[in-house]
């Protein structure tokens, strides 16, 4: 008697026996189905050739109005034809949908809304800017995830904002009053001057945000804002009082970054590094001849009191006329005789003492004495600190000597150069020169050579701040903060153990105006702004300054006025994501948005914005400012240089879109393609080689794919409503593996998405409409809608449902990626019966999985039956050469019964795919292999073979045999190797041992196989002799 669990197992086994049987059956139905339609098809064959002049009278009286979109309305609905292109246009398709999604309000976000919110703010554009192909990959990025999340059920927002850009704006307002009117800013005066930038602002600054809605960004512009707006202004005004009162603003004098061109301290981020590696000429603003560089000088200062000389060494030899010192190691005992004695500086007398510096000299480079120039070199500005030395600078703004520069005094820098070295020859001095490798810093602005400088700034102490944004991104297993990549992190670490005090003030016109007043007391002895450190008061405005002032200075007389400097860029684009939502009022934005989500940004920028924002965030806004940090690749061409205008190799996303390029970008591209394009390189770590081909191959798919909608809604009747469920069990095989791996493609692609994974979510997507949808099941389901209409009739009513809700599906997983495109084929979809849709598929619902869709089954069988087709169009193509069209039988050889019903079941759809006049399947116990036909082996149960009197090569057939045997028998000893090594079975994992037992089973199947079909050919051979 058998036991309940014994019955159980009897019970699954007959009933999935009954369901094998039943499977075989339908497809025995289908085959019988199909034989009858090729008969009635093929009859049917003269009838077609008399219809065929009809049909081409009718394609005469096609009205071409009818494949013509009416004229939109800007900002309304888009109107479509009548019937659908017969090609893909982008120019027609991506005209009117942005309009219409602005105007109906689906960029904008609710702060009252209950939906989780999630927040992405635009890395601020600079206003002088015209969008290049970095700006396109952040929009591109930026949107598909805006895109996704919206219709994921968030209350999305993507802020937009315009930096005021100081140095560049002024830069260019400068140009243009010098080319148009022949001014300087310094002719109009400053009032004037800034309202011209004003001027140029509103009517150019506007330019990247509309060329950004080219691209279909989804920003919410009913919140755009500008660095320098009222709001925007008010809240730096704010950000400098809290800092200050907190202590971590102070004023010093410090050494920074000076452009002799522009006037003005620029930061870290605007010097541009060049290696010189031997002497080289090159041209600098202001001078007439160009400057050699690259160049060691070596000089004696003669030594106090007789005691000789010391031969130092400069690449910068006009520096040495603000020598405060010279320094040797303490242990050096070439100079020991000369500590705490003093040099003689040559055209001014200055006595400049012998410091010991362990820290600065290296005894074994050079002389082992170093001349030291605190006012004007970083590494002497810290043994000027460290020795109590005093600081001279020798330049003026404009980069020409000052009067401390003795007889060389308003001789440009490098005029002085020259004027130095002649002086020193003169006086004997000189000792050669020899080349030397060097770091040039140059302004990316000006491209004017760097001088450090030191100057009076104000400076934002980072220390704390530096250490708690440290922290929010290294705290425990969840950190606060999440850098993607996590390379970044390491750098993150170094920069911000290693920070410095950030100079923020900028001697420009064009900026935040620093919101601190200098008072000058009657009595005070030296009257020049800035020279009493303690005379300063930092207020929201002059008249909180004035009453600060007077309650300082109580009972003094005294005159006031406004520092003239302003702020760095990067103080108040530091604050953007408390700025664009209110901070610091204390506004419904802020309370609902902050922290924001996500920044997308290049990695070029990680420090020097990245970083501030995070310091700046958490200190004023008592959060991180975003809760990831997505750094996306920098753009280099095909070849993996740098763009740049010199190369010629720079791409204008507007080219793209507009069709002038690179060698004319072969065709016009659009938007979506550039933009899929864009995403699907993510993947390519800190670099992405951008090849134009590539953005055409995806133009290209786009045309793919909008032929095979055109296709599906040409098997859609008119009267067509698809239903709300679908019943998977009554439906063919294919539709059931379609849907099953939609189902597994919008798992991916959700999954991806969600880890910000975009490469693979594009890749997952592409697959299945390429490979999956267009390739294998649009050809698949062909038969269904063919012959007389009563043949398929079930299985075209399923494979029209399954078409439907294919379309509707993946149209909304790729809608993210491509807007334009999807919503215009998706606006031609019927609507579900009885379901009233979203207007737009932007503000539709993301495809969600769908657990009945899910059959493994399905799937592993359809893999064989794709590896099946792929052997026979692979047979079909050696054998048949050119003659493509003609169909041959064909045989499976199947090595057991399970390989034998899945084949049996799908034979209509290996007929098909593979473009076949007939199919037999064999059993490897009752049948033998055909003879005189072409044949590949499809795995270690399966081959195929393709029937051609005449055409088979028994020589060539046998040869491949022998090659294929060889490279098996190579694997199998490698695998037998590896298998029978000491140490394997206790070293290798024991998922490892099966998966490689399985292999060497496999072999030694396929092996036999071989084996067997070489010795059938070669009798086959010698009968025919």
């Amino acid at each position: 008697m058998m036991t309940p669990e014994e019955l159980e197992r009897k019970k699954k086994k007959e009933e999935k026996a009954k369901e094998k049987e039943l499977k075989k059956l339908k497809a025995a139905e289908k085959a019988a189905k199909f034989k009858q339609q090729q008969q009635s098809d093929s009859s049917s064959a003269s009838k077609k050739k008399k219809n065929s002049s009809r049909r081409d009278a009718s394609a005469v009286d096609d009205n071409p109005l009818d494949y013509e979109d009416p004229p939109t309305d800007f900002g309304q609905k888009k109107l479509l034809s009548a019937q659908m292109a017969k090609q893909y246009n982008p120019t027609v398709v991506e005209k009117s949908w942005y309009a219409w999604w602005e105007k109906s309000g689906y960029f904008v976000a609710d702060a009252n809304s209950s939906k989780p919110p999630f927040v992405i703010v635009l890395p601020p554009p600079n206003v002088t800017g015209a969008l290049h192909i970095g700006h396109a990959l952040t929009a591109a990025i930026e949107d598909t995830i805006i895109r996704f999340k919206r219709m994921s059920g968030f209350n999305a927002l993507w802020v937009p904002g315009v930096d005021h850009a100081g140095i560049a704006t002024q830069v260019v307002v400068e140009k243009k009053l010098m080319r148009d009117h022949h001014l300087t800013r310094h002719d109009l005066g400053r009032e004037k001057f800034v309202t011209e930038v004003w001027k140029w602002k509103e009517e150019h600054g506007s330019t990247i945000l509309k060329q950004l809605r080219r691209l279909g960004a989804s920003l919410d512009w009913s919140r755009e804002c500008f660095t320098m707006d009222d709001k925007r202004s008010r809240a730096v005004v704010e950000e400098f009082n809290r800092l200050y009162k907190e202590g971590l603003i102070y004023r010093d004098i410090r050494l920074i970054n000076w452009d002799c061109t522009l006037r003005t301290a620029i930061s870290d981020v605007e010097v541009d590094y060049v290696d010189i590696k031997e002497r080289k000429l090159l041209t600098v603003p202001g001078n007439k001849e160009p400057v050699e560089f690259g160049v060691l000088t070596s000089f004696a200062y003669p030594l106090e009191g007789d005691l000789g000389e010391i031969v130092v060494a400069t690449t910068r030899l006009e520096t040495m006329l603000g020598d405060t010192a010279v320094a040797i190691h303490p242990e050096d005992p070439r100079y020991s005789h000369l500590h705490g004695k003093f040099a003689i500086h040559p055209f001014n007398g200055r006595k400049l003492p012998i410091i010991c510096d362990a820290i600065l000299v290296d005894r074994n480079f050079g002389t082992g004495a170093v001349k030291i120039t605190p006012a004007h070199d970083p590494n002497d500005f810290d043994v000027g600190k460290r020795h109590d030395l005093e600081f001279i600078n020798i330049f003026t703004d404009d980069g020409k000597i000052n009067s401390l520069g003795s007889e060389f005094a308003g001789m440009p820098r490098f005029e002085a150069r020259e004027a130095v070295k002649e002086a020193l020859q003169k006086k004997g001095l000189y000792r050669g020169a020899k080349t030397n490798e060097m770091r040039l810093g140059l302004s990316s602005r000006s491209n004017d050579v760097v001088e450090p400088m030191i100057k009076p700034q104000w400076f934002v102490n980072c220390q704390s701040m530096a250490k708690q944004a440290l922290e929010v991104a290294m705290d425990g297993e969840i950190p606060r903060l999440e850098f993607i990549p996590k390379q970044y992190l390491a750098e993150w670490k170094r920069w911000l153990e290693n920070i410095r005090d950030w100079c923020i003030s900028r001697q420009l016109w064009w900026g935040h105006r620093i919101p601190a007043w200098y008072v000058t007391l009657d009595d005070d002895e030296m009257k020049e702004i800035g020279s009493y450190h303690d005379h300063w008061v930092v207020a929201r405005n002059e008249e909180d300054a004035l009453a600060e002032a007077s309650q300082k200075f109580s009972g003094k007389r005294f005159q006031m006025i406004q520092d003239p400097d302003v702020l760095d860029t990067w103080f108040s684009s530091g604050l953007f994501p408390l700025s664009v939502l209110g901070w610091p009022d204390d506004t419904d934005d802020l309370r609902a948005f902050y922290p924001t989500s996500v920044l997308e940004t290049g990695h070029d920028i990680l420090f020097f914005w990245v970083a501030r924002m995070v310091m700046l965030g958490i200190k004023l806004g008592g959060d991180v400012p975003f809760r990831k940090v997505y750094l996306h690749p920098m753009i280099r061409d095909a070849h993996g240089r740098k763009m740049s205008k010199s190369l010629g190799n720079v791409v204008d996303p507007l080219e793209v879109i507009n069709g002038v390029s690179l060698e004319g970008l072969h065709k016009r591209l659009e938007e979506d393609a550039l933009r899929f394009a864009l995403v699907s390189y993510t993947a390519q770590s800190d670099k992405i080689n951008l090849d134009i081909l590539r953005v055409v191959g995806y133009r290209q798919w786009c045309n793919k794919l909008w032929n095979a909608v055109r296709f599906a809604m040409s098997k859609l009747d008119t009267d067509y409503t698809p239903p709300l469920t679908l019943p998977l069990e009554a439906m063919p095989l294919s539709c059931k593996w379609i849907l099953s791996v939609l189902n597994k493609a919008i798992f991916k692609t959700v999954s991806a998405m969600n880890s910000l994974e975009f490469s693979d979510a594009a890749s997952t997507v592409y697959s299945w409409w390429q490979y999956q949808f267009c390739d294998v099941f649009i050809e698949a389901i062909k038969p269904y809608f063919s012959g007389d209409g009563s043949t398929f009739a079930a299985e075209r009513t399923s494979a029209q449902d399954t078409l439907w809700v294919c379309l509707d599906n993946g149209l909304r997983l790729l809608h993210p990626f491509m807007p334009f495109v999807t919503e215009e084929l998706w606006q031609r979809l019927p609507p579900a019966r009885g379901h009233t849709r979203k207007e737009s598929i932007m503000v539709s619902e993301y495809p969600k999985v769908e657990d009945a869709w899910k059959n493994e089954e399905v799937e592993y069988e359809m893999d064989l039956i794709e590896s099946t087709v792929k052997c026979l169009r692979s047979l079909r193509a050696k054998v048949l050469g050119k003659q493509k069209n003609e169909r041959l039988p064909a045989f499976a050889f199947c090595l057991n019964e399970d390989i034998s019903k899945v084949i049996t079941s799908y034979q209509l759809e290996i007929l098909t795919l593979a473009t076949l006049s007939s199919m037999k399947v064999l059993l490897s116990v009752k049948d033998a292999p055909p003879a005189g036909c072409a044949f590949e082996n499809v795995n270690e149960n399966l081959a195929v073979y393709l029937q051609a009197e005449g055409k088979v090569d028994a020589e060539a057939e046998l040869e491949k045999m022998r090659n294929k045997m060889d490279e098996m028998q190579k694997q199998q000893e490698k695998l037998e190797k590896m298998i029978s090594a000491s140490g394997y079975k206790e070293k290798v994992p024991s998922h490892i041992q099966d998966e490689n037992a399985e292999k060497l089973t496999k072999l030694f199947q396929e092996m036999e196989f071989f084996k067997k079909e070489s010795e059938r050919l070669e009798a086959e051979k010698s009968t025919k002799q």
